[in-house]
């Protein structure tokens, strides 16, 4: 399959995806292998309302999504994907009122397992909200 054809695949996964839409991710740039999704903040994803800090499980999917669509864009990979295991390590919370960006890499493919990782940042490039590796079906 074509690259140009799985980018097209990996945009219309994300769009397709009621949460991708409820929570306002939009995929950014799709490539071989990678993937970037950006989460613009939203005071109705906040978990700690004394802070203003966006809820973990919110991170959680958006790093997990974001981490789908860098396996769906994988040459190795032929068809969609469900993730079998994600292990997430919350570095910090996130900035209020700063857009989260998830970047994500599938630096592996066996015939039946991707591997990716992915991390997720605000404004502070340097310093990672949370970093995660994970585990994706392959369906061939």
């Amino acid at each position: 399959m074509d690259p140009e054809h799985k980018t097209r695949i990996a945009r219309q996964f994300i769009e397709a995806l009621p949460h991708c839409q409820a929570l306002g991710m939009r995929l950014e740039t799709v490539g071989p292998g990678h993937a970037e999704l950006h989460m613009p903040y939203d005071p109705r994803l906040v978990g700690d309302p004394d802070t203003g800090v966006i809820h973990g499980g919110a991170v959680s999917a958006l790093m997990d999504t974001c981490s789908g669509a860098a396996v769906i864009a994988h040459p190795s990979n032929p068809g969609a994907t469900a993730t079998i295991d994600l292990r997430i390590d919350y570095m910090r919370p996130a900035t209020p009122g700063q857009t989260i960006v998830a970047r994500a890499e599938c630096y592996h493919v066996t015939r039946t397992v991707a591997f990716v990782r992915a991390t997720a940042m605000d404004d502070d490039r340097d310093n990672p909200v949370a970093a995660a590796t994970g585990a994706f079906t392959v369906e061939r």
